[in-house]
């Protein structure tokens, strides 16, 4: 199989807010370490020779800076001012793309993303040009449209993960059209370029920390992994 530069853009602009802490989330203690150090690590023992793009606010560089030198002999970390939106912090750390590439853009807080589906969405990517993990919904939903409600079929809805991953000729491009508040996330903007979405199955573990809850939850996977 074809091999290419891999650069994995990991995005860390939230607030904390509705985890209730000063302290950004994405930097918050898990199993001793912080949750950004634990995505991070999760890519570094991916590949060997990747490389790592850490966008978040300037202000927050200081949260990051005293651990970096961690990941100094096994990967080339480089921090990025993050922008107003995702589409403009991700289109920030793409400017430390300069060769052809497999790009994966991932959640700062989804620290336990595993190596077998970044694995998996890079060869998706080299077959596809584009890798989306997902999986199903579980629970019961219903549409609302005003004061109406009506179920609608769950097996119809997919649940969207990172990393969403691309090649560097799909992405790069499509960074260059200009904001639209539609773009909810990197598929989305690609796709306006007329590519199609080619989904990967993600994992029950791949979860995103945005509330206390799912801190414990994320700590006991983790202690689950290690024993």
């Amino acid at each position: 199989m074809e091999q290419r530069n891999k650069i994995a853009i990991i995005v860390a602009g939230g607030s904390g807010s509705r985890m209730g802490s000063t302290i950004p989330k994405q930097f918050l203690e898990l199993s001793g370490k912080p949750v950004l150090w634990h995505t991070v690590n999760a890519f570094v023992r991916a590949f060997s020779d990747i490389r790592i793009v850490l966008v978040l606010p300037e202000v927050h560089f200081g949260y990051v800076e005293p651990w970096l030198h961690e990941f100094s002999t096994t990967a080339n970390v480089t921090l990025v001012k993050g922008g107003e939106t995702r589409f403009h912090s991700v289109k920030n750390g793409l400017q430390e793309v300069k060769t052809p590439s497999v790009v994966f853009v991932h959640d700062g807080v989804r620290p336990l993303i595993s190596t077998s589906l970044i694995h998996t969405c890079y060869e998706a990517a080299l077959t596809k040009g584009i890798a989306i993990p997902v999986i199903d919904m579980k629970d019961s939903i219903r549409q609302v449209e005003g004061e109406e409600n009506k179920a609608v079929d769950r097996e119809q809805f997919k649940i969207i993960q990172t990393p969403q991953t691309f090649l560097s000729e799909w992405l790069l491009p499509a960074f260059e059209l200009p904001y639209d508040p539609l773009f909810t996330d990197e598929a989305t903007v690609v796709e306006r370029q007329g590519h199609r979405v080619h989904l990967v199955p993600g994992e029950e573990a791949n979860i995103k920390i945005t509330r206390p809850l799912d801190l414990t939850i994320a700590s006991a996977l983790l202690k689950e992994k290690s024993v």
